[in-house]
């Protein structure tokens, strides 16, 4: 029994560390209409955004085996904020980062490579189409509505 206590949690530390050995690369680039826009929306919020993107689909890709092994590279190509963000309100004198709103969204660009070689890519964006649609008070609320649902068609495995 006691060499049990002993096999248990090596077997558990084996096979998180095959988990580990399997979960998905997941990169972010910026495509050059983002890197173009970088300087007035601020380098410090795309690159934040970038991040916030890796986060949310890492997260879903976590709950699937789906893509063991895979890489997974996204390429933000359109970014537009609900808000101004703290760069624009700096710069622009009589804009307010409170009642200032517009129609903002993301679009990803997917490419998955699979261990075996196989390519597989993907679109995915979402936009206002009015400002009647902007909810919540978020600079990025939409943005982070883009980046949920690349991850949930990410997730069930539809690319």
């Amino acid at each position: 029994m006691r060499r049990f206590a002993f096999v248990a949690p090596f077997a558990a530390a084996m096979a998180m560390a095959a988990a580990a050995q399997a979960e998905p690369r997941i990169t972010v680039t910026l495509g050059p209409e983002v890197q173009a826009k970088a300087d007035d929306l601020g380098e410090r919020e795309v690159a934040r955004q970038a991040d916030r993107l890796a986060e949310v689909v890492g997260r879903a890709l976590a709950r699937t085996d789906r893509y063991d092994g895979a890489e997974v590279r996204l390429t933000l190509t359109e970014l537009k904020p609900n808000r101004p963000t703290f760069e624009q309100v700096a710069r622009t004198p009589g804009l307010s980062a409170i009642d200032s709103i517009s129609i903002g969204g993301a679009a990803i660009e997917v490419e998955v490579v699979r261990p075996n070689g196989d390519r597989t890519t993907g679109r995915f964006d979402y936009f206002s189409h009015s400002l009647a649609e902007v909810r919540g008070f978020s600079t990025w609320q939409d943005a982070d509505r883009a980046y949920a649902r690349a991850a949930a068609r990410l997730e069930s495995g539809r690319i």
